[in-house]
């Protein structure tokens, strides 16, 4: 009877299961997480306490309808394109862009007229920009 030595083979460990099962555990993970819904979110918007101090240079006041009309220095805009108000900043504006800019929007008034009008005086250089609260106080 010949015997012959018989080879030792290298232990092969599979990673492919391995690797199979980690992966199902991390979509697993992943699609049984709950996460916060945004209609769920409550915003507190903040209110002025105190009135700011009064400037030297007469700001420029961009007025926001509940219809979402825009008024430059409560004179009122042929139309509600984005071309008129930027138009209308700068002739008011005359060049000179350091005057800061105050946005009055009615509590009414679509968010995006309001964001509209912020991006428009960024885009026409204006550095400063003020949104215009109701002091608490004078409220009660």
């Amino acid at each position: 009877m010949r015997l012959s030595p018989r080879r030792r083979e290298d232990p092969e460990l599979n990673m492919t299961s391995l690797i199979d099962v980690v992966l199902l555990l991390v979509i697993f993970f992943m699609l049984a997480t709950t996460f916060v819904k945004e209609g769920r979110l409550r915003v507190e918007l903040p209110a002025a306490g105190i009135a700011p101090a009064n400037a030297a240079e007469e700001p420029v006041v961009i007025t926001v309808t509940a219809q979402g009309e825009y008024r430059v220095n409560e004179r009122v805009l042929v139309n509600n394109s984005r071309e008129t108000l930027h138009a209308a900043l700068r002739k008011v504006a005359g060049g000179d862009t350091d005057r800061p800019v105050t946005i009055r929007a009615d509590a009414r008034s679509p968010h995006q007229a309001v964001v509209t009008a912020m991006d428009i005086s960024g885009r026409v250089g204006f550095s400063q920009v003020n949104i215009a609260t109701v002091s608490q106080q004078a409220e009660e």
